[in-house]
């Protein structure tokens, strides 16, 4: 149950830091869906990338 938790716990705090820089993509232009998309390929990626090392 504590592994579940903390993977829950790093995919909100990836998608916070991806978020930040979505915010800044859509202020210039970019699309929202593909920001949106964009946000979340990069958090499961930096928790599986967390979870290898």
């Amino acid at each position: 149950m504590q592994r579940q938790n903390d993977i829950v716990m790093q995919l909100c705090v990836a998608c916070l830091g991806a978020g930040v820089i979505t915010t800044v993509a859509v202020a210039q232009g970019q699309n929202p869906l593909t920001a949106l998309g964009i946000t979340l390929f990069s958090a499961i990626a930096a928790v599986m990338v967390g979870q290898v090392l």
